[in-house]
C-alpha cells in the first residue's frame, strides 16, 4: 500500500535509506542502489537538478515545508507549484523504496 499526496504533510521529515549511493554530475543527480556490494544497474535513478536538490535535503532533520522553502528561495519556481511537484517527488520516492519517513 502506498500513500497519497494527499497523505504527505509538509511537517514530515524524510530520509534517504542508507543503501543509496548518490553523485552529482552535471547539476543532476544518479542514484545508484547499493545491496550487499552489488550495484542494481535495473535500478539507477537519474534526478533533475530541482530533485536533486530536495534530494539531499531529505537527511531525516529538514521537514518538507524547509525543503519546499530552499526550493522556492533557490530556483524561480512558483510556491504553489513547487509544493505540488515535491509532494509528486516525496510519493515517487516513496513508492521505488528510497526514502522513509522519520
Amino acid at each position: 500500500m502506498t500513500l497519497g499526496t494527499s497523505e504527505i504533510l509538509l511537517d514530515n521529515c524524510y530520509k534517504r535509506i542508507e543503501h543509496i549511493v548518490s553523485r552529482r554530475i552535471a547539476g543532476e543527480a544518479i542514484l545508484v542502489p547499493i545491496q550487499k556490494k552489488l550495484v542494481d544497474l535495473n535500478s539507477v535513478f537519474a534526478l533533475n537538478e530541482t530533485a536533486a536538490s530536495a534530494w539531499e535535503l531529505l537527511d531525516g532533520q529538514h521537514t518538507l515545508k524547509s525543503v519546499l522553502d530552499q526550493l522556492v528561495t533557490e530556483y524561480d519556481v512558483e510556491k504553489e507549484q513547487a509544493h505540488q511537484d515535491l509532494l509528486e517527488l516525496i510519493q515517487q520516492f516513496i513508492e521505488i523504496g528510497i526514502v522513509e519517513k522519520v
